[in-house]
């Protein structure tokens, strides 16, 4: 169950509206960085989570937080297409809120919503949810987020330093805050279950005794010649899970060429490949 009391999380001004930057701002709402696309994933993960209850009110917590947000930049949309001309046929040579319609505004911010937010990104795409993650493992989900969060925030820092108008980097400053304190919480849980260490590698509930472990740390290298390639601390040392040792090898081809059987009659294909 959700509620809402009709007020924004934080307050959302804009002293000069600006139909461009309207455009922008469609990115942190319906882009593979937004808050549609954090807001349903940090859902759908609380939703199928299994385990201790507490990831999941820490997951529905921020999952409700992101849909506020979405909320503040869908007001900050419509304040800056305040004034925006809905025609053409309007005086635009003269004005830079009207000059925008012929130098990138965002078409259907006239023409689907009357001045106001949509759920699509910058370049008019809808958000289709096809980068939102929900594995059903909590170590790959709290990874997952902890990238999301991170591209969120290079989003928002990228807008807040597009923008001169004094509102909307009150308003970015706090969204960028958030997103440091959400990348830092996701890794606080991966801490909680046990860190790097303990989490790695997902699933951990799988024996490694079943795997290849030839190839478990082994850093493999494709080059033509095959020499070694950098070296990092990827390559030597004790792996991030404590479980083997990195090594580095150039990879060699271990299986033969593929051979197929005959094309099927009726298939389709040519009579020379039956």
């Amino acid at each position: 169950m959700f509620y809402t009391d009709g007020k924004l999380q934080f307050p959302v001004r804009v002293e000069r509206p600006d139909p461009l930057f309207a455009r922008a701002l469609q990115q942190a709402i319906g882009g593979v960085e937004g808050e549609i696309r954090v807001a349903m994933q940090y859902m759908f993960q609380a939703w199928g989570a299994r385990g201790d209850p507490k990831f999941r009110d820490l997951l529905l917590n921020t999952a409700a937080e992101e849909l506020g947000h979405i909320e503040m930049l869908a007001t900050a949309v419509a304040l800056n297409l305040e004034n925006a001309p809905l025609s053409i046929q309007e005086d635009v040579s003269r004005d830079a809120v009207g000059g925008s319609v012929l130098n990138g505004m965002n078409m259907r911010h006239i023409l689907s919503t009357g001045l106001a937010a949509l759920p699509e990104n910058s370049n008019g795409v809808p958000f289709n949810a096809s980068h939102v993650y929900a594995s059903g493992n909590i170590g790959a989900d709290m990874l997952a987020n902890v990238t999301a969060e991170s591209s969120g925030r290079a989003l928002a820092v990228r807008l807040y330093n597009m923008t001169d108008d004094p509102g909307m980097k009150e308003m970015l400053s706090f969204l960028i805050a958030r997103d440091t304190m959400h990348q830092n919480q996701w890794m606080a849980a991966i801490e909680e279950l046990g860190g790097l260490e303990n989490v790695m590698p997902i699933p951990n509930s799988f024996p490694q005794e079943e795997e290849n472990q030839e190839f478990s740390y082994a850093y493999l290298g494709f080059k033509k010649d095959d020499s070694e390639p950098a070296s990092g601390r990827w390559s030597s040392g004790t792996s991030i899970d404590g479980n083997g040792e990195f090594s580095t090898r150039p990879m060699e081809p271990l299986g033969e060429e593929p051979q197929l059987g005959r094309a099927k009659p009726n298939s389709g294909a040519q009579a020379e490949q039956e």
